[in-house]
């Protein structure tokens, strides 16, 4: 195959030379390799750095965290529930039932929830006596006759924003 002394002199360093190449090469990957195992012992074992254990205390709080904020969601769900159930939404409407007597006396309020259920209360006040009525309201509406203040009450409690 290779006859000619000088070319096998030739082949011979440069294999010679690479085989050096790849000492050097594995030298410094050998002292990187140790390098970075003694930085890894220093991080988790000899107290430099968190440590096993801290990683782990870590990971659980991170895991505990979670079921927080499931939790906390699950509560802000059920209040915002509880919210629309909440009285938000009122109308005033202030009037003078009889010829008689003098002044806004009597009064129609109606107190609704997000949803437009709730009550509308009046007070018809007149010389002699004072009367109170309340009518349940379902959606807005009431089953029972509403006079035309208590209708404007409740028309007034719907149109305001929701809180």
């Amino acid at each position: 195959m290779l006859q000619d002394p000088r070319t096998v002199e030739l082949v011979l360093i440069a294999l010679m030379v690479v085989a050096l190449a790849l000492a050097a090469a594995v030298a410094l990957l050998y002292r990187s390799q140790t390098t970075l195992r003694r930085r890894l012992r220093r991080l988790l074992v000899d107290g430099e750095g968190m440590g096993l254990d801290a990683i782990a205390a870590d990971l659980e709080k991170v895991d505990h965290l979670g079921e927080r904020v499931a939790a906390l969601n699950a509560l802000q769900r059920d209040l915002e529930r509880t919210g629309q159930r909440a009285l938000q939404r009122v109308g005033v409407v202030r009037f003078n039932p009889f010829t008689d007597t003098g002044g806004d006396q009597s009064f129609a309020i109606a107190l609704l929830d997000a949803l437009g259920n709730g009550l509308v209360v009046s007070s018809l006040h007149g010389r002699a006596d004072t009367r109170i009525f309340a009518k349940a309201v379902r959606g807005g509406r009431s089953k029972h006759q509403l006079s035309t203040e208590e209708e404007e009450a409740i028309r007034q409690a719907l149109a305001t924003a929701d809180v």
